[in-house]
């Protein structure tokens, strides 16, 4: 090979001694930076991971107060060591309000604002639209299939094409905001990616005019008008959620079946970038599910499901031909398909149930709004019993359920290290807990010395053991997409084990 640009002119060199080459001066100019790094001051994170030898003192440290001065010394659970995202770990107490400050502003005006460009294409993509724009389209679009696609389709395409880039959009507000695990980003994208959803796609398309016209006329409105407005613009508007249901769910699930989007990816890499077995099971490797785009999407149409079930039934079948495809295909992809990236305990529970409640308060209102309209007014005072009913159903889940999510009860982390001392008195956690939370830049380096000790230890051994190739990498617990860090290596007899 040629040591010039792209191989093309240069001093001619054996490749093999010329790239061993380049590894050892690069491996030795990385282990000066790791020391350089280790030495310097400014390198210091102003955050700790701290281990225990007991779930009772990780419980104790982690839900309480350490100091007098609130902000002095904050204590929470750790995210497991594949959850964390290191990026965030240095920003002080004080910047993280004000980042969040500004991150809930920027997303009012994106959810507000958003709508606009939507309305306006939206607008040009109906049938008085193009004629308007282009009158000389008129001849085309009078054709009767050109027509229905017009007005069934491309109002939902089009909806569906504004929408690509808002996930991207949104998890990089997250990661701004500070949060110290990807668990938590992908928790705050969903919560967002649902509201902004809530706002543009339910209420944007039922409710006629731009968005601040909306908000103006909801201001000048008296209260009690609300779910006439309401309860009047949804049954209007089943056609084009039947067509959204087929272009944006249906065709979401074929292409989670298809996954072109991996597949074009991975011969790509293929072609241009693998160059060893290695290089090509990175490639295949499809990477995890995304919880904060497919979640909140499942969860809209849960939402149409409760508000049209009274309104306009025509809408149901839809919904639940997309749950059944749903559930069997993400059954499948979840199972034998995608890697776990990282494990948070269910936390994403508590924020599934707070939106299954609010779209059946929404519902209630919608159906309270409907009988409004049909001259039915004097049975809503009884349907008002339903959102009370409903929110205090709420309140108490939260209250009697939702502590389970967030804190460790003393009284079951004292019945676990009693039962762990009782059942494995010899166990040693300072072979896990030494490598377990160390920063992506220094763990290469020590799975490196740690694959140098096996390849030694497999030399040395006379077993007749025959290697096989693994073929599948299915459940198997990979780095990060975000952090780079790999999981730990967990002896034999460790598990659960606590960290604040």
């Amino acid at each position: 090979m040629k040591t010039g640009f792209l191989g093309l002119w240069g001093r001619k060199v054996d490749a093999i001694d010329y790239h061993i080459t380049e590894i050892d001066k690069l491996s030795e100019e990385i282990v000066v930076e790791r020391k350089k790094v280790i030495n310097d001051p400014k390198s210091i994170m102003p955050a700790a991971f701290v281990s225990f030898t007991t779930r009772w003192a990780a419980a104790v440290c982690a839900q309480t107060q350490q100091t007098r001065n609130p902000t002095l010394w904050l204590t929470e659970w750790a995210p497991e060591p594949r959850d964390v995202y290191w990026q965030n770990l240095p920003i002080p107490y004080v910047s993280l309000t004000v980042r969040r400050l500004i991150i809930a502003v920027a997303f009012f005006f994106l959810t507000f604002f958003f709508m606009i460009p939507i309305a306006f294409v939206q607008t040009l993509a109906s049938l008085d639209g193009i004629q308007k724009a282009a009158p000389w389209l008129e001849p085309l679009v009078s054709i009767p299939f050109i027509k229905s696609f017009i007005q069934g389709f491309l109002p939902g395409i089009v909806l569906k094409l504004f929408l690509i880039f808002l996930p991207t959009i949104l998890m990089i507000m997250s990661k701004f905001e500070g949060f110290e695990s990807i668990s938590s980003l992908e928790r705050r994208s969903a919560s967002r990616y649902y509201l902004f959803n809530f706002v543009n796609i339910f209420l944007g398309n039922i409710l006629t005019g731009t968005a601040f016209q909306q908000l103006s006329s909801f201001i000048h409105q008296p209260a009690n008008q609300y779910p006439v407005t309401i309860g009047t613009a949804i049954p209007l508007k089943a056609s084009f959620f039947i067509t959204y249901i087929m272009v944006d769910g249906w065709s979401s699930i074929a292409a989670e079946v298809l996954m072109l989007k991996p597949l074009i990816v991975y011969h790509l890499k293929n072609f241009f970038l693998v160059k060893t077995e290695k290089d090509r099971e990175e490639a295949m490797d499809p990477g995890s599910i995304g919880f904060n785009t497919g979640e909140p999407r499942i969860q809209l149409y849960f939402l149409l499901g409760l508000v049209y079930a009274a309104v306009t039934p025509a809408v149901l079948p839809f919904i639940i031909v997309f749950f059944g495809l749903a559930y069997v295909v993400f059954r499948h992809q979840i199972v034998n398909v995608y890697n776990q990236e990282y494990e948070s305990g269910a936390a994403f529970w508590p924020d599934v149930h707070f939106r299954i409640v609010l779209a059946l308060i929404v519902s209630q209102i919608v159906l309270m709004g409907l009988l409004t309209t049909k001259k039915a007014a004097s049975s809503t005072p009884f349907l008002i019993v339903l959102p009370i009913l409903t929110i205090w159903f709420h309140r108490y889940c939260k209250g009697r359920f939702e502590p389970a999510f967030v804190k460790f009860p003393l009284k079951e982390a004292m019945m676990k290290d009693t039962l762990e001392r009782a059942t494995e008195p010899n166990l040693n956690l300072k072979g896990y807990l030494q490598n377990a939370y160390v920063h992506p830049v220094f763990k290469d380096s020590m799975d490196d010395d740690e694959e140098e000790e096996t390849i030694c230890m497999e030399l040395e051994s006379e077993s007749a053991t025959v290697r096989t190739k693994r073929q599948s990498r299915r459940n198997t617990p990979l780095p990060s997409r975000n952090n780079g860090a790999s999981s730990p290596r967990v002896s034999d007899g460790i598990r659960n084990h606590p960290e604040p």
